[in-house]
């Protein structure tokens, strides 16, 4: 059976240093036998002490388990401060650290639909297009 406190080993490599957006950026090999993928929490705690860095700057990303388990491969990024983080990081990833609160909008469908009825209409009507048409008997 699956145990979660089995020892997972961690290795980097293709290690580089981009100065320009201020990080270290490395693929990652977890090594995790007899036991589940690791998680990307745990994960950012064991390279945080590793690299002696803060846990909120290590941000593991794109994770794919290897056929037949117990090893997995990935990419993670150790940024220097958080200003650079919040510069360059994609924003579901900064949603994902918490650093970002994620924006509630309507799908994509709704939107198309929303525009499309408004060019229907002029002036101030176009507010009203806004809103779904009343469904009929």
């Amino acid at each position: 059976m699956a145990d979660n406190s089995a020892p997972v080993t961690i290795r980097t490599r293709k290690f580089t240093t981009n100065r320009l957006l201020s990080r270290r950026q490395f693929v990652v090999d977890v090594l995790h036998p007899s036991r589940p993928p690791i998680s990307r929490a745990e994960l950012s705690e064991k390279l945080a002490a590793i690299y002696k860095a803060d846990k909120a700057r290590v941000i593991p990303f794109g994770f794919k388990t290897h056929f037949g388990g117990g090893r997995s491969t990935g990419f993670a990024l150790i940024y220097d401060n958080e200003e650079s983080q919040k510069k360059f990081e994609p924003k579901y990833r900064l949603v994902r650290a918490g650093l970002k609160e994620k924006v509630d909008k309507a799908s994509r469908k709704l939107r198309k639909e929303r525009k499309n009825r408004a060019k229907k209409l002029r002036g101030t009507k176009k507010l009203k297009a806004a809103e779904p048409p009343k469904k009929g008997k």
